[in-house]
């Protein structure tokens, strides 16, 4: 239903983990999903635990989905002196490729406890239907 569309998306995560760099608008870091299919619909669950709702923007163009999220520093009082800081902050992003099965037009999107959803249904031109054969009604007898 979908095709991933960076290769080397897991040696970039690999390597903010090693070098402490976080995610900016020009290279954003890689944000863990799950994507399955659930009855008549096709579900992606990503995580994004300590973003606002409103630090998150989702696109669809032609059958592209971007998610993009920021996840901002707590502001401290001056007084705060900070001992160990290993949860990532910047800009987070993932592009799927959706396949032409689903509908990119109603596409829904909730977001609860860190995770965000989206549920894509499955278009109606995908899902599996009965053909029925048609003829003339009564036989005919061919004169010559």
């Amino acid at each position: 239903m979908l095709m991933r569309t960076d290769p080397f998306r897991e040696l970039d995560r690999i390597a903010q983990q090693l070098t402490g760099v976080t995610g900016t608008w020009s290279r954003p870091s890689a944000m863990p999903m799950d994507a399955y299919r659930e009855g008549e619909e096709y579900v992606i669950a990503l995580d994004l635990p300590g973003v606002a709702k409103d630090a998150i923007d989702i696109d669809v163009e032609r059958n592209m989905l971007t998610v993009k999220a920021e996840r901002r520093p707590v502001t401290k009082a001056d007084d705060v002196q900070m001992e160990l800081s290993e949860r990532p902050l910047g800009v987070f992003s993932r592009q799927l490729v959706l396949a032409d099965t689903l509908d990119t037009e109603r596409i829904t999107a909730d977001y609860e406890a860190g995770v965000l959803t989206l549920r894509i249904p499955i278009a109606e031109r995908a899902k599996p239907r009965r053909i029925t054969i048609g003829g003339q009604g009564a036989p005919r007898q061919i004169s010559g």
